[in-house]
């Protein structure tokens, strides 16, 4: 695509959809010409906020619109593998927010028809992206650190089905495929080196949700790196997830896109990428494979043995 500027669209304008366009606001030669959700008032005054030419409640709408070059599913989950295909279909590259999908047998259809259409098909494993993860990746990359273990906490507090703007969301979460995904593929991203060993429990089924609100997982790598994961909707806390890297010349502690080292020490990654968000350094390299013409790192084809793990630890849990 070169020079020409790439006309995105974004399919939910909850949370998470916001953070995109914030970030997309950073990234010079991308507009966004449609936003879609399920309540038109709120999508129209997000439209009018961004400035943004379309708004509608039809996914429909955005696979039309010709002007489309590209989408961002911010979706419900169980959404996102349908809606990926249909992009692609229509002739859209596609970035799903994590996860992928909600099965195996979904992920390998999107990656199947980006096979089919050679077109960008990228999912939002934002620890990838994140400078403080980029910082140890160099490291590790260069030959200076090697991870013995990771230990890793996603916690929230999420007893009713509430987003993280404290709205009521019309979909249920899940610690398996949507949180655990970004540890499972980060730490075999990390470790370059597949998962070969996983295994999980939970606790009680939540009576309304319907899903598990606490969750151990422990992983092991080829290299023989380890993983201990340990997720919980019941946390009354900090919150979100903290990744402790242990290695042979380190330990560094993983806040988002801050970074200490294991006795608190801030570690300055401001100059690892162009910007200190990981949602919009994860855009940059939507866009920039798009305009390129490659794979973006986090490819549906790159992230599918997250999906993979993630399918035996559910059988795991079902036989349990």
């Amino acid at each position: 695509m070169s020079n020409k500027t790439i006309k995105a669209a974004l399919a939910g304008a909850g949370a998470f959809g916001i953070k995109h366009l914030d970030a997309i606001k950073n990234i010079p030669g991308v507009e966004v010409v449609s936003v879609m959700s399920r309540e038109l008032g709120k999508t129209k005054e997000v439209a009018a906020k961004y400035g943004i030419a379309q708004a509608t409640d039809s996914f429909d709408d955005i696979l039309a619109n010709k002007d489309v070059d590209a989408v961002i599913l911010c979706t419900p989950t169980q959404m996102h593998a349908a809606q990926a295909v249909a992009c692609l279909k229509a002739g859209k590259h596609v970035q799903a927010e994590i996860p992928l999908a909600d099965s195996l047998r979904d992920a390998y259809r999107v990656l199947q028809m980006q096979e089919n259409t050679g077109l960008v098909a990228m999912c939002g494993h934002t620890r990838r992206f994140n400078p403080s993860h980029q910082w140890v990746r160099k490291r590790i990359v260069a030959g200076e650190f090697n991870i013995q273990q990771m230990d890793v906490q996603t916690y929230f507090f999420r007893r009713t089905n509430m987003n993280a703007l404290g709205q009521a969301r019309s979909w249920t979460d899940h610690l398996l495929w949507h949180h655990a995904a970004h540890t499972v593929d980060l730490f075999a991203y990390q470790a370059r080196s597949p998962i070969v060993k996983a295994h999980a429990v939970q606790g009680p089924i939540h009576p309304n949700l319907g899903i598990a609100m606490d969750m151990s997982i422990q992983l092991k790598a080829a290299s023989g790196a380890i993983c201990t994961l340990s997720l919980s909707f019941n946390n009354d806390g900090p919150l979100g997830t903290f990744f402790r890297y242990i290695g042979d010349t380190g330990t560094y502690i993983a806040r988002y896109d801050d970074l200490v080292d294991g006795k608190e020490q801030k570690i300055d990654v401001s100059q690892v990428d162009v910007s200190m968000n990981g949602i919009e350094l994860q855009d940059r390299e939507f866009f920039a494979a798009i305009r390129e013409g490659r794979e973006p790192n986090a490819s549906a084809k790159q992230v599918l043995p997250c999906y993979e793990v993630l399918h035996d630890l559910d059988r795991q849990l079902a036989a349990a």
